[in-house]
């Protein structure tokens, strides 16, 4: 456990200096090097998510960044997408959904590359730097449409894999909603609060390690906050490089090792 709480502390590192994305690694960490089964790391991962979107949303919500209806429909069209993520999780092989769990940080490592705003802190600032003024257009029926299934999309992902989503909101908040992108960010973090709730009442408390989750979430914070501070020291374009080519060695080896286990 020891360790894994250190890894905590690391990830915390990577998420308060890059903005994003850190928070994806809790789940093979806690897998691989805490000996927890996917089911377990996955419930617990939900735990260290919340909280670290919890904590990022402060400020935004200060600012009068979050837009707390658009949240409020996200998570509540999320709720289906998230009992139906947290029904396959549990009815899966723990080594099949770790697989398909590689496939999600590969996904999340291409974002990065792209500069997602919702991924890292590179992409969050060169998407507010260039941000104008918030279309307030009614966002009509396709609109509408566009939020229930990304709403149920994201509820998905958080229930079966234990992580955020944010690559999939943000784009969502301000194609459906018009949101622009200070607001879309900062409501992004309320919705990841809200799907890991949704998502932690559907596998119940009692799914959570809580002797490692507590521990494991707050040397994550520490770190976070840490990373947050000497972000502005980092090379960004090489920190991100770095950090993405970091997330596809990890979906290589957590890959290697499901696959191994499931066809060994």
């Amino acid at each position: 456990m020891g360790l894994a709480v250190v890894l905590g502390l690391l990830i915390g590192l990577a998420l308060g200096s890059l903005g994003g994305g850190g928070s994806i690694l809790a789940v093979p960490v806690l897998a691989h090097l805490a000996g927890q089964t996917a089911g377990a790391a996955t419930a617990t991962s939900l735990v260290a998510v919340g909280v670290s979107a919890a904590v990022g949303s402060l400020g935004h919500a200060r600012e009068g960044h979050v837009r707390w209806g658009a949240a409020a429909a996200f998570v509540a069209t999320g709720v289906a997408g998230s009992w139906a993520g947290t029904t396959l999780g549990d009815r899966l092989d723990g080594d099949v959904l770790l697989l398909a769990f590689s496939g999600l940080v590969l996904l999340a490592a291409h974002r990065m590359l792209t500069a997602c705003p919702s991924c890292t802190r590179v992409g969050e600032e060169e998407a507010l730097a260039a941000d104008g003024e918030p279309d307030r257009r009614d966002p009509g029926l396709t609109g509408v449409v566009r939020v229930v299934l990304t709403g149920t999309l994201v509820g998905f992902i958080t229930g079966l894999f234990g992580v955020g989503g944010g690559f999939v909101i943000v784009p969502a908040l301000t194609l459906a909603l018009g949101l622009n992108m200070a607001q879309a960010i900062a409501t992004s973090l309320v919705v990841i609060v809200g799907n890991a709730l949704v998502a932690l009442g559907f596998r119940g408390l009692d799914a959570v390690d809580w002797e490692l989750a507590l521990p494991f979430t707050a040397t994550m914070v520490v770190g976070s906050y840490v990373g947050s501070r000497v972000a502005h020291r980092l090379p960004p374009a090489a920190s991100l490089r770095a950090f993405a080519s970091l997330l596809v060695l990890v979906a290589v080896g957590n890959a290697v090792a499901a696959g191994a286990a499931l066809w060994g």
